[in-house]
């Protein structure tokens, strides 16, 4: 039976599953069908191809198959190719690659079918699911309803799964285009043919090698298959020619085939039937279920094994031939004339089911797909977290509004007065509303029931208590994306909605800021999360090696800093009388070294800048019991010019800041390390100059910025108090600078926007 005229995108580079399954659907009636043109160059992908042959079939336009062919369909193709993907084709097909599927069931809108082949020992598909993809990608299998299939090569292989993928089964079994026997074999090389490869990259493969090895001590052998690393073994042949190939398939005595593994059988021992190789092989596996329970080949013991392997080597004509007769029922299981009417009539289910649901959807009554998204600002931060928080959600407004997309941006804080007052959200934007909330504790028991109601019933928790956003609106829950500013989570983060995590710095990496059992939860909660976003290379490398986040997770995207000059222009410049120091309490802000350095430059260098601290909770340092605060505290009580000296200002409004800031004769930033701070930008913008540590975020800071800043040793005391005399010098020719206009606006809010919205859209 026929099917309707159809685009498929088979989405796999396997090159004898291609042979068949191309061929099934042409059969069909399928004329058009894409294929990937780029795979992964690694070890999973060892019998992987690439074929042009069917793009001459396509009836789309050069330019939307030429943007299909450039495209990496096993990560996130771009989202111009998922809408010619759903303007033009109606099934994918997919293998197992958590990115592919996440990316596909993201993004596609027809019908999606997972080619599933076996795993070993007993893992399952819903394990690795979780594990790889997490509660993030049960969601967006289980959305996907019937447009999803568990397309299993082998009938069996959805007995163990969890129901949602167990429902949306479908036997599609593997074959073979050509199963025919050759029957080419000679059989003159008396050696045992075995296949094994990646045997220095995969424990697994390693150690089926050694046990070949031991298990036919004395018995030569060639070993095939690809190896990625040279085996220090000259009979493990590696990579072959076609002519070497032919050779192993015609000449070589006896094929032994160790896997017993039920739910996975691979195609070299059907090459060796077609060849007609005598073909010995361990019971209780995969080709049991094919026909091979009675054949002469079949062993119950490797020793069993292995006098068959001696008595076909030595020239048994009676059992070479008794094998090589019966073997050939094998082969069958795999033809067109076994598997084809069933791969066809799997196939058939699926399209009716497509068909049905777009009948269904087009009977339903539209609703508002207009997007929802959640800025949170975990804790109480205020100063620069508070003012980047807020320039994020304007980005995300504006680049949405920029592509025209239908979306609602919603800024959450904790719901504290003491905290915040209304002014200090005076630069959000107007369209985005804000929405005070605070965190509740979910225990085991709660957590599941929140998850089953939010739609993801086959959910278990892994933690003992979860924290979830109380807003009064079934906990943020009408929100589509979730962007968490910081990592700062005291439990795991409820995934009710997927979410991002807004890194800027992981300063414990090189300062013991957090107790390691605190930092392990901030780690995990980064792990978990659907991406990781970072505004420097430093925090992206810290966040790959330190706190061991996937490549494929983390994200640089630009710095966002508020518009303060706009908002202060009138401020008066005066005759400089101090220097600024933004601080805070954290241990790397370096505070008993620059207090040191202060001494220095006031009493040997006779410095003439008063100091002005000011920073959040600066106000209350001398309350608080950290070591580094008291060793600071008593310097300056010993000290008697700093205690004239030092002025302690408190956290400033903003418009007191921008017009400290553009009265002081320069910003110093002493800190051991950070992710760069945007103080001394928003110096700059003002035309204030500063100095600062010299570390690797800061480097990349000033060199995007152009601030042509001035450096100092946050080591060396003495260094610093140079520093800021040299600043203080320089005050007749560097009083005021000037940030370049077209930097300032590269880096804009305004001009940033459309590359956030971007990674937005990624993540809905």
């Amino acid at each position: 039976m026929k099917i309707p005229s159809m685009r498929i995108m088979w989405l796999i580079n396997h090159s004898t599953l291609r042979n068949f399954e191309i061929d099934q659907l042409k059969k069909i009636g399928v004329e058009e069908i894409f294929l990937p043109k780029k795979f992964p160059y690694d070890e999973g992908n060892l019998s992987a191809s690439v074929v042009f042959d069917h793009d001459k079939d396509l009836t789309l336009s050069r330019e939307d198959l030429d943007i299909l062919n450039a495209q990496d369909w096993y990560c996130e193709p771009s989202q111009e190719a998922w809408d010619i993907a759903n303007r033009h084709f109606d099934v994918v097909f997919l293998a197992f690659f958590p990115r592919q599927l996440m990316a596909v069931t993201s993004n596609f809108r027809g019908a999606i079918v997972l080619r599933p082949f076996g795993l070993s020992g007993n893992l399952r598909y819903s394990d690795l699911i979780m594990s790889l993809g997490g509660e993030r990608l049960v969601s967006k299998i289980i959305e996907c309803g019937r447009r999803f299939w568990f397309g299993m090569g082998y009938s069996q292989l959805a007995d163990d799964e969890d129901w949602y993928i167990k429902r949306r089964s479908v036997f599609l079994p593997v074959g073979l285009k050509d199963a025919k026997v050759a029957d080419k074999w000679v059989g003159g090389d008396k050696k045992i043919f075995f296949v094994c490869p990646r045997i220095e990259t995969s424990p697994y493969f390693n150690a089926i090698y050694k046990k070949f090895i031991r298990d036919f001590k004395g018995i030569d052998y060639c070993v095939g298959g690809a190896q990625p690393v040279r085996v220090d073994d000259e009979r493990v042949l590696g990579f072959v020619d076609s002519a070497q190939h032919e050779y192993n398939m015609t000449q070589l005595g006896v094929m032994y085939y160790h896997s017993q593994e039920v739910n996975h059988i691979h195609y070299h021992p059907f090459e060796a039937v077609k060849a007609g190789m005598p073909l010995v092989f361990m019971a209780n596996g995969a080709l049991d279920a094919l026909g091979g329970k009675e054949l002469p080949g079949r062993c119950n013991t490797v020793e069993e094994a292995r006098r068959k392997v001696e008595r076909i080597i030595s020239g048994d004509r009676k059992l070479i031939e008794s094998i090589r007769l019966s073997q050939y029922v094998l082969l069958k299981a795999m033809s067109e004339e076994v598997c084809g009417p069933i791969w066809r009539e799997g196939f058939h289910l699926i399209v009716k089911e497509l068909e049905d649901c777009k009948t269904e959807n087009s009977l339903r009554p539209v609703h508002n797909k207009r997007k929802k998204i959640a800025v949170i600002l975990p804790v109480e931060y205020r100063g620069g977290t508070l003012r980047g928080a807020l320039s994020l959600c304007n980005a995300i407004h504006l680049g949405a509004e920029e592509s025209k997309d239908a979306v609602d941006v919603v800024f959450c804080h904790i719901n504290d007065p003491r905290t915040y007052s209304d002014e200090d959200f005076d630069s959000l934007s107007s369209k985005v509303s804000r929405r005070p909330m605070k965190w509740r504790i979910l225990d085991k028991d709660k957590a599941r029931r929140s998850m089953r109601y939010a739609g993801v019933p086959g959910w278990e928790p892994d933690q003992a208590r979860y924290m979830v956003p109380e807003d009064g609106i079934r906990q943020l829950q009408d929100c589509h994306l979730w962007i968490v500013v910081s990592d700062r989570l005291e439990y795991p983060l409820l995934p009710l909605r997927p979410y991002v995590l807004m890194v800027y710095d992981y300063i414990q990496a090189y300062e013991k800021v957090l107790p390691r059992d605190v930092d392990q939860i901030f780690i995990n909660a980064a792990r978990k999360a659907h991406r990781v976003w970072v505004t420097t290379d430093f925090t992206y490398g810290d966040g790959l090696r330190y706190a061991g986040i996937s490549h494929e997770k983390i994200t640089k995207v630009p710095m966002l800093i508020s518009d303060i000059e706009e908002r202060e222009s009138n401020a008066r410049k005066m005759v400089p009388r101090y220097f600024l120091w933004m601080t805070n309490k954290g241990a790397h802000k370096n505070h008993v070294n620059f207090v040191k350095a202060l001494s220095i430059y006031y009493e040997e260098y006779e410095g003439v800048l008063d100091c002005w601290v000011t920073g959040v909770e600066t106000d209350g340092l001398r309350d608080e019991h950290a070591p580094h605060l008291r060793e600071m505290f008593n310097f300056i009580d010993s000290t008697e010019i700093l205690r004239k000296r030092l002025k302690w200002c408190g956290e400033l409004s903003d418009f007191q800041l921008s017009k400290a800031l553009k009265n002081a004769g320069f910003l110093a930033h002493p800190v051991k390390i950070d992710n760069g701070t945007f103080g001394v930008v928003e110096a700059a913008k003002l035309g204030t100059p500063s100095i600062s540590s010299d570390y690797p975020a800061m480097k990349e800071l000033d060199q995007r910025y152009q601030m042509n800043l001035t450096w100092m040793d946050p080591k060396s005391p003495r260094d610093m108090a140079r520093g800021l005399k040299r600043m203080e010098e320089s005050l007749g020719r560097q009083r005021s600078i000037s940030l370049d206009e077209n930097v300032l606006q590269s880096n804009s809010v305004e001009h940033q926007a459309s590359i956030y919205w971007r990674e937005v859209k990624k993540c809905l």
